[in-house]
């Protein structure tokens, strides 16, 4: 536990020069107001929950975190996650998965789990990013269209809920301010990425509809400070339906924190985060941020990235962010109250547009079939289901693929003696009724049957010679499916004999009765003696018959 703690290292390049980060801080947090107050709005907790999960979670995680660079509150994804734990439980039931997911993510660091994120196949992270990208943009068609009310299961029924909403009473106002408000941020991001456009758009939007008497649906009234936390109607009966939708919780968080985490160590030169302990920082800030009224958090990507390229060195930027959002709340609640749902709509659908890198996925798609398969089911099953099935289901096909792509590396092929003539030497051993396989690769559960098949076929010898020194692994699976080859040979009055047989897997086939009918008499280190043997001193076939 102790190296998932700060240190004092932590905080001494900050200490020496905050310039740098204390500016990034600010640009952060400009561009942290409005995903803010739209994620928590689309959590179905308001904005105030927004705004306190970027406040406290993100101070906690920056000073407990393991990335330098890390900022953290609530994203896109996790609402999608968060949307059927409201409509079930209400507000009361995301605050206590949030806390129960906080008590997973620490758990995980403990028990050294972080590292695992490095064999997340890379069709399965686009895929969901993909996913969860035009998720949140069907999140956004009841605000944008300025519906009120939209109903469904899924984010593709609300979303076509609201279009049907809209057309029976259209209004042209919301979807326009919408689109000009992505557009914007989109186009300024592109040439001026530097600028808060975001909340620049946001500010315009709400001043243009202010002063023109458009009539838009607001964020409405904001507490001064921090809100309440609500769990009192919770009972232990309430709890444990909550565990499962902890550990999803718990299992996206974990996921995209780490994942942001690794895209700032490749935006900076000489650095690397520690997984466990960003696990650690991650599981206290969920801890935290429901003892406030805000909803679980992650590390944002978009933020992060943001705050690097914003030229933050240290911790102190993301602690910065958090600290000009908290002076926003006390200070400026009213005028956050006055903006547009529909605008903080836009924000969002921009946001959606930059999370989608099109470049990685032409190139993943010409990889092979078999990643764009991956990447393309991955995608719709977060569209249709929810982001940690889709991951489930993501990375099942992966480890099915890559076992058949393994599989195949087994071969057994016939081979001569040594590096001479090679027809030569066949000839002779074929008259001799003597047959050497090379086994090459490794021989488990995958491969195991279709090499049983092959050898099993053998015919027309007296001696099967099994060159294994080429066997780089072998399971129990494929020890019992050698044992079976073996027997069906020693049936067919076929003597085997074994050569080069590493001392692991001698241990594992002796274990598991699978050595030939001789034992270890038939067992050779090397397979110019075992065909010595075969022709000077050929043992009687099983069965006494030749």
């Amino acid at each position: 536990m102790r190296a998932l703690l700060p240190t004092r290292a932590d905080w001494t390049p900050a200490l020496r020069r905050p310039g740098p980060d204390l500016l990034a801080g600010v640009i952060v947090a400009l561009v942290a107001l409005p995903l803010a107050l739209g994620f928590g709005i689309s959590s179905g907790l308001g904005a105030a929950a927004g705004l306190a999960t970027a406040i406290i979670a993100g101070v906690v995680a920056a000073v407990f975190g393991g990335s330098r660079f890390q900022v953290s509150g609530p994203t896109g994804a996790m609402t999608v996650v968060l949307l059927p734990i409201v409509a079930e439980h209400g507000g009361p039931g995301v605050l206590a998965v949030g806390l129960l997911a906080g008590v997973v993510l620490i758990v995980l660091a403990a028990a050294g789990v972080g590292r695992a994120v490095r064999y997340m196949p890379a069709p399965v992270i686009e895929g969901f990013t993909a996913g969860i990208a035009v998720v949140i943009a069907l999140q956004q068609f009841p605000s944008a269209l300025g519906v009120g009310e939209a109903e469904g299961e899924k984010m593709w029924q609300l979303a076509s809920d609201a279009v049907g909403r809209y057309l029976d009473h259209p209004d042209p106002a919301p979807p326009i301010t919408a689109l000009l408000v992505a557009a914007a941020v989109l186009i300024g991001g592109r040439y001026l990425p530097k600028l808060p456009f975001a909340l620049l758009a946001v500010a315009v939007a709400t001043a243009v509809a202010g002063l023109a008497g458009i009539d838009l649906t607001r964020i409405g009234a904001l507490p001064a400070g921090l809100p309440a936390p609500s769990l009192g109607f919770l009972d232990p009966g309430q709890l444990a339906s909550l565990i499962a939708p902890a550990l999803a919780v718990a299992a996206l968080a974990a996921l995209e924190s780490l994942l942001s985490a690794t895209a700032a160590d490749s935006m900076s030169v000489g650095t690397r985060h520690n997984p466990d302990r960003e696990l650690f920082g991650q599981g206290l800030a969920n801890i935290a941020a429901p003892l406030v009224g805000g909803v679980p958090a992650t590390g944002a990507i978009a933020r992060t990235a943001v705050s690097v390229r914003s030229g933050a060195r240290t911790r102190l930027a993301a602690v910065t962010h958090a600290v000009v959002l908290a002076a926003l709340l006390y200070l400026a609640a009213p005028l956050v109250a006055q903006i547009p749902l529909a605008a903080l709509a836009g924000v969002l659908l921009a946001t959606t547009v930059r999370m989608v890198e099109t470049a990685s996925l032409a190139a993943i798609a010409r990889a092979s079939r078999g990643d764009a398969a991956i990447m393309v089911i991955t995608f719709a099953a977060t569209v249709a289901f929810d982001l940690v099935t889709a991951v489930a289901i993501g990375v099942g096909i992966a480890v099915l693929l890559a076992l058949r792509s393994v599989a195949r590396e087994a071969r057994l092929d016939q081979v001569p003696l040594d590096e001479g003539d090679h027809l030569t030497e066949e000839h002779d051993l074929l008259r001799d009724h003597i047959i050497a396989y090379r086994i090459e690769g490794p021989l488990f559960f995958a491969a195991a049957h279709r090499f049983l098949l092959e050898l099993a076929d053998v015919s027309d010898v007296k001696v099967v010679i099994l060159r294994m020194s080429g066997i780089t692994a072998l399971d129990t699976t494929g020890a019992l499916v050698l044992k079976d080859s073996i027997r069906k040979l020693e049936h067919h009055n076929i003597t085997v004999l074994m050569s080069g047989l590493r001392a692991d897997h001698l241990r594992r086939l002796t274990a598991i009765g699978a050595l030939p009918a001789a034992g270890e008499k038939a067992i050779f280190g090397n397979t110019v003696d075992a065909i010595a043997h075969a022709r000077g001193d050929l043992p009687e076939p099983v069965g006494g018959i030749r």
